[in-house]
């Protein structure tokens, strides 16, 4: 086996996030994308000290594990073998939970060290289609020099981008409201942003829709490059959508510059076109206030089966300082306040703690207190003294100073919410080495068709 060989094989299982394992002879080879029990033909693209990567060029014979002919065009997103938002769509719910939960055991089973751990299983999402309160769709091509397109990226493809009107994880709001979008500024012939020449107008288009309160907030991100009558533009197309036909209802339509040169959505200045530039979502009976973009979680209703797990975690917290760190709007914080003596919420995106601020407010939680700031910097300088924390932090996993910093506090019990397991792990190992103990780990599906999964782990002092 070389580099360039073209292969077949039997995918014989999938480590996180999409990692699909063949065994070639003696050899083992990674094909991304390739699902358990698919027949696929892959290209070596690389082999070096025993490992051999591969790309999928075709599936031969579709997975046992995946929907029958008949199911097939009921269950899955017609975008799906092309869109690379999804992973696992083209099997049952069900079958998809079996392989993150045995991901994620496989995971925590190669670091842990306490042998009386219990590992929960998974707990499904409550909604397995339209659960996601938030998109960021690309403008871009489908082809080079083709027509507008405004969706998804292509499966494997960082500049091709695929139009993606009937996707399946998002609420048809969100697909009208595509639709509209896409149609007005192709009627008009207005060009997108192309990353290499650093030229073009449209960028993204945000959409977040309470799932509670039904409230949806739209932003179209393009770049600062003027445009022939930039106001009448804007306005024909805020008018476009005020004429939908939506379940829910606008609670406000914005317009945000972009210059960054990174394909993320930024802030350079939003300017509000119609009603406000925030809406509302409820969990576990709070309010909350969600600004264009701060963070919060993007399923709501899996978000309230998270904390819930969290909430049991952290168990007692009558007369107990709660620090959540990486704290996002409050959350987490504002779940716990009710029966706890004070929560300091750490938060390095300042909308975020002001949100969290106003909802606090909002909910008649006088016991919060949100700082914004890295939690690394921060932490030195928090006069309180916790009794317990909360760490919730971004894909990347905690700081390995700031790890450090937590493990001083010397807490009883700290809890830790993932997005991102392989982090996770890594992290645990630190927290293990300096005492710790493993006690419960339980994973929260709150992404469904997707290879992600966050995972609430219980960390004890041994």
């Amino acid at each position: 086996m070389k580099k360039g060989d073209i292969l077949e094989g039997i995918v014989e299982k999938m480590d996180f996030p999409n990692k699909g394992m063949i065994s070639v002879g003696e050899e083992k080879v990674v094909v991304k994308n390739a699902l358990p029990g698919q027949k696929i033909q892959f290209v070596i693209t690389k082999k070096r000290k025993g490992k051999a990567e591969g790309r999928l060029l075709q599936i031969l014979e579709r997975s046992p594990r995946e929907w029958g002919t008949d199911q097939w065009e009921k269950e899955v997103c017609p975008h799906f073998e092309i869109c690379g938002g999804c992973l696992y769509q083209s099997m049952p719910y069900e079958e998809q939970l079996t392989i993150k939960r045995e991901q994620v055991k496989a995971l925590i089973d190669s670091v842990c060290q306490n042998p009386d751990c219990e590992f929960q299983g998974i707990k499904a999402s409550p909604l397995e289609k339209g659960y996601r309160n938030k998109m960021e769709f690309s403008f871009g091509d489908e082809v080079k020099g083709g027509p507008l397109a405004l969706g998804m990226h292509r499966r494997g493809s960082f500049y091709d981008i695929v139009s993606t009107p009937d996707c399946r994880i998002v609420h048809p709001d969100f697909c009208r409201i595509l639709t509209v979008t896409r149609e007005y500024f192709a009627e008009r012939n207005v060009g997108f942003y192309k990353k290499l020449a650093h030229t073009g107008y449209l960028r993204h288009l945000l959409v977040r829709r309470a799932v509670k309160t039904g409230e949806i907030l739209v932003s179209l991100v393009t770049t600062s490059q003027s445009q022939e009558d930039e106001g009448l533009l804007l306005e024909g197309w805020k008018e476009s959508l005020l004429s939908l036909q939506l379940e829910g209802s606008l609670a406000g339509i914005l317009h945000t510059v972009n210059d960054s040169l990174a394909d993320a959505v930024q802030n350079d200045g939003t300017q509000i076109l119609y009603g406000r530039d925030f809406f509302y979502e409820e969990l576990l009976g709070l309010r909350f206030k969600i600004s264009p973009f701060s963070f919060f979680q993007t399923n709501s209703l899996g978000a309230e089966v998270l904390y819930e797990t969290a909430r049991s975690y952290v168990g007692e917290t009558r007369d107990k300082v709660v620090f959540d760190l990486y704290s996002g709007t409050g959350t987490i914080a504002q779940i716990l306040a009710p029966v706890a003596k004070k929560v300091v919420g750490v938060e390095i995106v300042d909308e975020a703690v002001e949100a969290a601020r106003i909802n606090a407010k909002d909910n008649g939680l006088d016991n919060c207190e949100f700082i914004a700031g890295d939690v690394l910097k921060v932490i030195d300088s928090l006069e309180e003294k916790p009794d317990l924390i909360v760490v919730d932090p971004p894909r990347d996993g905690i700081h390995p100073k700031a790890i450090g910093k937590i493990i001083a506090y010397h807490v009883p019990k700290i809890v830790y919410i993932s997005c991102k397991p392989t982090s996770l792990v890594r992290d645990l190992d630190v927290f293990q080495a300096e005492g710790y103990r493993v006690e419960k780990v339980c994973c929260v599906d709150m992404f469904p068709g997707t290879g992600n999964c966050e995972v609430v782990v219980l960390l004890s002092q041994g």
